[in-house]
Parts: structure tokens; C-alpha cells; sequence
């Protein structure tokens, strides 16, 4: 299934990190609520225009890795 975003949403394929730090402390599902999860981009929008008509392309390109809220986005299953 191809999946191609519209305006200025973003697709992001979450990266799953460690349920343990380093030195094997197990982390509670508080923890990870609390930080930001980090991600890659997998597809973007071609942009949005702005109250003159002037185009605002989107700032970040396929395969770039960003930081985003983990209850912000709106989540989908692919």
C-alpha cells in the first residue's frame, strides 16, 4: 500500500528503542510517555500555502531522522 501524504503532514516509521538502558535498568511504560520517540521519515507532503498564496514546502525530506511526541501524532497501522 502506497501511502502519499497531503499539505504539510508528514509519514514517520517510528524507530523502536530499548525497553532497558545501557547498564540493563528496565524503563516502565511511564518512562517512555514522557520522552520523545525518534523516528524516520518515510514520505511528506508537498506543502502548504499561506494567506498570500505563497508555497511553504515542508522542511524535512525522506529518510531524515526527527524527534516527535509520542501522543501527538495521529497513528495508523500499515
Amino acid at each position: 500500500m502506497k501511502i502519499k501524504p497531503l499539505a504539510d503532514y508528514i509519514l514517520i516509521e517510528p524507530i523502536k528503542e530499548e525497553e532497558k538502558t545501557k547498564t540493563g535498568i528496565l524503563l516502565p511504560e511511564t518512562a517512555e510517555k514522557e520522552r520523545p520517540e525518534e523516528g524516520k521519515v518515510i514520505a511528506v507532503g508537498p506543502g502548504k500555502r499561506d494567506k498570500t498564496g505563497k508555497h511553504i514546502p515542508v522542511e524535512v525530506k525522506p529518510g531524515d531522522k526527527v524527534l516527535f511526541t509520542k501522543y501527538g501524532p495521529n497513528e495508523i497501522k500499515v
